[in-house]
């Protein structure tokens, strides 16, 4: 985890996503960025006057030791629902330390075989979080790199509401949430 900023230069193309919206960007090779947060394997970086978010599988970009996503394709076309999940854990919320799954976050999965879609139905810990479609991106982006996926769709809902009640145990602990 960076403390610290830490100006870099991008090693090569790199794609990125606007804070808060999510819009995506190329971030050019040779270009001067501050790094000023690394959490959960993803970095926020300032990057012309706005903060971007470039996912931990593109860090050698950065300089940085990437990430590696490693899922094995049984070959048999299908989507497997274990790698689906494997991947929503390497989702971390930008402002707490504990992926989206052990958060509650992740309300159902659905994976429509026949059309290789995956639908996650998700919530934020906010109605007003800003970091919501960075969050839906950084989803789209992990799950999008388990074989045979070719589509997904995350839906935000707000209902029911989030609570700490819905962490794991060992979120709660970590977070010292645990009453």
């Amino acid at each position: 985890m960076a403390t610290e900023r830490e100006m870099v230069v991008m090693q090569a193309d790199c794609p990125a996503r606007r804070v808060p919206d999510g819009t995506p960007v190329t971030i050019p090779k040779d270009t001067f960025v501050t790094i000023t947060q690394a959490l959960g394997g993803n970095y926020t970086l300032s990057y012309h006057g706005q903060m971007v978010r470039v996912d931990g599988t593109d860090a050698a970009a950065l300089g940085k030791e990437s990430e590696a996503l490693h899922f094995t394709d049984a070959g048999d076309g299908q989507i497997s629902a274990e790698q689906v999940w494997e991947a929503l854990r390497t989702v971390f919320d930008p402002e707490i330390p504990v992926d989206l799954v052990n958060l509650g976050l992740i309300y159902a999965l659905d994976i429509d075989q026949a059309r290789n879609h995956v639908g996650i139905t998700m919530t934020l810990t906010a109605p007003g979080c800003g970091m919501g479609p960075v969050l839906v991106g950084d989803v789209e982006y992990r799950v999008g790199k388990v074989p045979n996926v070719q589509e997904v769709e995350v839906d935000l809902v707000f209902d029911p509401p989030w609570s700490r009640d819905m962490m794991s145990e060992e979120a709660q602990l970590e977070t010292g949430m645990f009453f």
